[in-house]
């Protein structure tokens, strides 16, 4: 792999296999990340091939560039994948693309940067965004949202069951002085709930939902699914990796639906032929392998799942 991205990506060789990389073919890596996927995508090219990336990450677009800027096979744009269409279009490639990959959640760089503030392993600014340059931080939202909606979006989005607990702590803190830092948010956790998950700090789930809903990470992923269907060709693969619960239902249900085609009600007389679904799932869902995950512990709650544009 080219010097820079010698980090394995998680599920690779799923992940190249399911979307049947041709050598002229014409992909999109809706989430380039640290760019491993894409590395190995390039590697399978030929001249007249090309790979299309997007990331919401200012530093993930300037890493892309400087590893890959004199590449003609290769364009990245700055944005989330829910301007898939546009940029396809843009391009003059929507309706042609062969494969589309989407790898959600947070990327390693992210979590391993304390400034960016999506850990809490090491203090730093409650920033965040995976768009640093626009919205609010985590820091500006938790310093105004409602408690009622602050407990909603951490039971939603984080499964967590202390979820009233830790609201009412930080509208509690806040009053006093503004929550600005991960330690800061952590240790407050950590004191409002009465019972620990084993193997898991009590900050976690919490991280997880204020992440996800400061970065409309759920809509913009439904959105994104969409505009990926619409800009396959025929025969294209759809390829995602989700590592929560949330994200993998959504992509199920999300596949599901498009296999299935309209759904008409069943009492409804229907002449000729109903309109069939868009989509062929195919296979089950993957799953890192045993050797993987202890490789790579972030892997272990990677699911990968595909899908065939049929029409």
């Amino acid at each position: 792999m080219q010097e820079g991205f010698a980090h394995r990506p998680v599920m690779l060789d799923e992940v190249l296999q399911g979307l049947r990389i041709k050598p002229q073919g014409c992909y999109l890596d809706g989430t380039f990340g640290r760019g491993g996927h894409a590395v190995a995508i390039l590697e399978q090219l030929e001249e007249q091939g090309r790979l299309y990336a997007m990331d919401k990450d200012p530093e993930a677009v300037r890493a892309a560039q400087r590893a890959f800027g004199s590449d003609e096979r290769f364009h990245i744009h700055h944005g989330s994948f829910t301007e898939l269409r546009a940029m396809t279009e843009r391009l003059g490639v929507f309706g042609r693309l062969d494969g589309v990959l989407f790898d959600l959640g947070v990327s390693s760089p992210q979590l391993d940067d304390a400034s960016r503030g999506f850990s809490f392993q090491k203090d730093g600014a409650l920033d965040m965004r995976m768009d640093n340059t626009r919205g609010q931080s985590a820091a500006e939202w938790l310093s105004e949202v409602d408690e009622k909606i602050l407990s909603e979006v951490i039971k939603q989005y984080g499964e967590e069951r202390f979820a009233r607990r830790i609201a009412r702590a930080i509208v509690e803190v806040r009053k006093e002085k503004p929550v600005v830092t991960t330690q800061q948010l952590a240790d407050l956790i950590a004191n409002a709930v009465p019972t620990r998950e084993k193997n898991k700090h009590p900050a976690t789930r919490t991280f997880q939902a204020i992440r996800m809903v400061i970065n409309r990470e759920l809509e913009d992923a439904e959105e994104g699914l969409k505009q990926a269907v619409d800009a396959l060709a025929p025969g294209g693969r759809l390829a995602v990796i989700s590592f929560h619960s949330l994200e993998d239902r959504l992509v199920k249900r999300f596949m599901r639906k498009e296999s299935k085609g309209e759904e008409l009600p069943p009492d409804l007389p229907v002449m000729g032929n109903p309109q069939q679904g868009r989509l062929k799932v195919i296979g089950k869902a993957l799953k890192a392998s045993a050797q993987e995950v202890q490789d790579n512990p972030r892997a272990r709650s990677a699911m990968l799942r595909i899908a065939e544009k049929v029409a």
